[in-house]
């Protein structure tokens, strides 16, 4: 007898193959038939109308502490995803020094500022009793309700062997073998790989460059060497120039590291922008590169645009742009006297509108600002309205009439820069660019940047532009993007399709409704702290292991999902 039969849906089956109707039978957590099934089944439902597809795969996600208060990982669940990879960027929570049980506190603070974790969240919702990577992995198993694999950062492990040496400092050649060694025993635990970053924007709880930023060619290559030695494994790294232009440099450093390991390295997120033309080849070139030589680059870029929010009171993207960050960390009386100065303003614009800014120069159009939420009586009614508009009845240029908003505010006005790139042209330039044959749809960024971003919704709300909105790709090819393409990079065994014998990982949806809502913010979090979160649109359930998840946008309280071990879960994935 089957579990559950879903009858009569409209089947996408993540190959890129035409739809077909069928019956889909779930039995024992996996996939037990697909076509006219007749069999008799414990429950079933009608179907008729509604698109199945494989579950969703996020290929860059934070929920390393999220899972433990929230173990669903909304919203990502919600909108489809069944499986998530996260310990991205360099940054995870284990392992820690057994030695140096203050090392847990620089982490939670290094992650509540790189990451944008609520630090309250952190230290309450997490039980943090675990040294190893292992122990870590097993600290979630059996109360996920996600399937989750994590990459060990290297932050992580330059820490536990270096101390607080592992910012600023270079290994002993003893040290630089513990770290492999570490490496080594995480992989064997089930770690998917190595994560780390060398990006500038990247800075821990002290304001000084993240661990991993310390890290010369010598050191990364040994570790690579270290995850080309075990089954299933990857690489996921992050460099300065993945925000706007790789150097030469940083081309050959990811080409050796992937070549190296003999494994295929990710690294988010190619930003696309008609305006900008020549960043796209120049991004691609790594990967045209590794292949020559033997390697896999593989560039995640985003099917929307995900609205940010900013303010000049709290941590934000705008504190990136170069010269920016030390004003914006001041005390909020001398950063309003500050950015009151039209001295001062006109250099900050001067440094948002150089090259070093790079990326960071589509945040500088302050006359594109959308109006957020606001605090003061000064400022009723302009909730909503577009900084341009404002500034020319005061007579004021956009910048400065946007700095008075905020100060009338106290700085806690929240701001939505309207993007730069929504234009027909650089749309035309993404479906091209989706083509490529290393570039993967991902980078949500989902648990991290919680009252900043919203990223997670991007699978619905994807498939509706694609059904409804600007049909860039077809269905088939829109359900492939999101599914067997992101797990055949990670070599997922079992998973990424509707197929006999495969994993009933599976989401059901309206494709006339399929769309993701407003972020909104809500206060959720341990501690009440603040996140952004999106309801989804459409999505009737969501399957994971065989055993519903999600039903109408609501958990059931089932926690069905695995911690995905290298190895056991995943196949190494050649890189040729």
């Amino acid at each position: 007898m089957l579990d559950h039969v879903i009858r009569g849906a409209t089947v996408v089956d993540g190959t890129g193959a035409p739809a077909q109707t069928a019956d889909v039978g779930i039995r024992h957590g996996r996939i037990a038939a697909v076509g006219r099934i007749t069999e008799e089944a414990a429950s079933s439902e009608d179907a008729t109308g509604l698109v199945l597809a494989p579950g969703f795969v996020d290929p860059h996600t934070h929920y390393d502490a999220q899972l433990f208060w929230d173990p669903y990982a909304t919203p990502s669940l919600n909108h489809g995803v069944t499986t998530v990879a996260a310990g991205n960027c360099g940054f995870t929570l284990a392992p820690l020094n057994p030695a140096r049980p203050e090392d847990a506190d620089y982490t939670r603070r290094m992650m509540a500022r790189v990451e944008g974790m609520s630090l309250v969240a952190l230290e309450e919702g997490a039980p943090w009793n675990w040294h190893t990577f292992g122990d870590y992995l097993d600290a979630l198993e059996g109360r996920i309700a996600v399937n989750a694999g994590f990459m060990v950062g290297h932050c992580a492990l330059r820490r536990y062997v270096m101390g607080p040496d592992a910012v600023g400092g270079q290994p002993t050649p003893q040290q630089l073998d513990a770290m492999v060694r570490l490496l080594h025993e995480a992989m064997d635990a089930g770690a998917w790989g190595l994560s780390t970053t060398q990006s500038s924007t990247h800075s821990d709880g002290d304001g000084e460059p993240v661990a991993s930023r310390h890290a010369r060619p010598e050191e990364l290559l040994a570790l690579s060497r270290a995850v080309g030695e075990h089954e299933g494994t990857q690489i996921e790294a992050i460099v300065a120039g993945c925000l706007d232009q790789f150097s030469d440099a940083e081309i050959d450093l990811f080409v050796e590291m992937s070549a190296t390991a003999g494994r295929p390295l990710n690294w988010n997120v190619l930003t696309i922008d008609a305006a900008v033309p020549e960043r796209v080849p120049r991004q691609l070139s790594a990967s045209e590169r590794a292949r020559k030589a033997g390697g896999r680059v593989v560039a995640l870029t985003m099917p929307i645009l995900t609205p940010m929010n900013m303010s000049l009171g709290t941590f934000c993207a705008l504190n990136l742009i170069p010269g920016w960050g030390p004003i914006l960390s001041l005390p909020v009386p001398e950063r309003i006297g500050k950015l009151r100065d039209p001295g001062v303003r006109a250099e900050m614009l001067r440094r948002a509108d150089s090259k070093e800014a790079g990326v960071f120069r589509r945040l500088a159009n302050f006359g594109r600002y959308v109006i957020g939420d606001t605090y003061s009586p000064r400022n009723e009614g302009l909730t909503g309205r577009v900084v341009k508009d404002i500034a020319a009845e005061r007579g004021q240029d956009p910048f400065a009439c946007l700095v008075e908003i905020c100060a009338d505010d106290g700085l806690r006005t929240v701001l939505w820069p309207m993007p730069t790139d929504n234009d027909p042209g650089s749309w035309a330039l993404r479906a091209e660019t989706w083509r490529h044959e290393d570039v993967m749809l991902g980078g949500s960024d989902a648990g991290a940047h919680l009252d900043r971003m919203c990223g997670a919704p991007y699978t619905t709300r994807f498939l509706g532009d694609c059904l409804r909105g600007r049909g860039l790709v077809p269905l088939e090819q829109a359900v492939r993007m999101l599914t067997d393409d992101p797990a055949r990079l990670f070599g997922l065994r079992g998973r990424g399709r509707v197929r006999e014998g495969f994993h009933a990982d599976l989401v059901l949806f309206d494709p006339e409704r399929i769309d993701a809502g407003p972020a909104t913010l809500v206060h959720d979090l341990p501690g009440d702290s603040p996140r952004l979160d999106s309801r989804a649109i459409g999505v009737r359930a969501v399957w994971v292991n065989g055993v519903e998840a999600i039903r109408d946008d609501l958990v059931t309280g089932a926690v069905p999902g695995k911690v995905l071990r290298s190895g056991r879960d995943t196949r190494t994935v050649s890189t040729t």
